[in-house]
């Protein structure tokens, strides 16, 4: 399974630093809506990063499928405070971790 990441280039640098090689840098909206729909349908892909503020600006069906995904699983990581991974943690195992 492939981790891969989509955003901006200053987003995705650290993660090619640390040896992902699966990078999408998004130019618009409208191009990260397709890549999040094809990661969707990757089988190779289990976990897809991306930037929690561009995952706000997606429409809200998307942000749906991406939430029930399973496989992959999207987590959405920024600098502002975020419960969506804690959501998707419990969600998974069935406990809250941060209690």
């Amino acid at each position: 399974m492939e981790i891969a990441v989509v955003g901006t280039p200053e987003f995705t640098l650290g993660f090619q630093l640390a040896g992902i090689s699966h990078v999408h840098n998004s130019t618009s909206d409208d191009d990260t809506s397709r890549i999040l729909r094809e990661l969707l349908d990757e089988k190779e892909v289990g976990i897809v990063v991306v930037d929690s503020a561009i995952l706000a600006r997606m429409p809200e069906r998307l942000r749906n499928r991406l939430s029930d995904s399973i496989s992959p699983t999207v987590l959405g990581i920024g600098t502002e405070e975020d419960t969506s991974l804690r959501e998707n943690i419990r969600k998974a195992i069935g406990v809250d971790l941060w209690k």
